[in-house]
């Protein structure tokens, strides 16, 4: 079975993190389990992983806060979408947090079908690419000789 890794970052401070980051994580593990119900099937296990980045981390770099990777690349690579910038609030301060430009509209929190756009585009070039086989002959019957 192939995997399609998901990989979402956010700012979490006292155990807390922004609204538009804690949106975004909802839209995240909705995009998951529709990319599971999805993509099993196919035999490709889609996994997850959260990371959280600490406030010197994010002071230095608010824009790694609310980002995710599909497949290994940015999210904006799989939607030629351009990563933007808007004020935020809560443990992010005054901050100016990441935000994503597709389709004409700017989003502070990533809605789940974009995630799950980029997560079916990834999955179709490991459709296309599969792995090797491992070394597995192909198996002949016995009159191929």
């Amino acid at each position: 079975m192939q995997t399609l890794p998901i990989k979402w970052q956010r700012l979490v401070y006292d155990s807390q993190t922004c609204s538009r980051c804690e949106a975004t994580g909802q839209e995240v593990q909705k995009a998951v389990t529709a990319l599971r119900q999805s993509l099993n099937p196919l035999g490709i296990r889609v996994t997850l992983e959260t990371e959280e980045l600490d406030p010197a981390t994010f002071a230095r770099d608010p824009s790694q806060s609310n980002r995710l990777w599909v497949g290994g690349l940015p999210l904006e690579e799989w939607l030629g979408a351009q990563v933007g910038q808007s004020p935020c609030c809560g443990p992010c301060g005054d901050a100016e947090c990441r935000t994503l430009e597709a389709q004409g509209q700017t989003y502070e929190t990533i809605p789940a079908a974009l995630i799950i756009k980029a997560g079916l585009r990834a999955a179709s070039q490991l459709l296309d690419n599969p792995p090797p086989s491992g070394g597995a002959k192909p198996r002949m019957d016995r009159s191929d000789g």
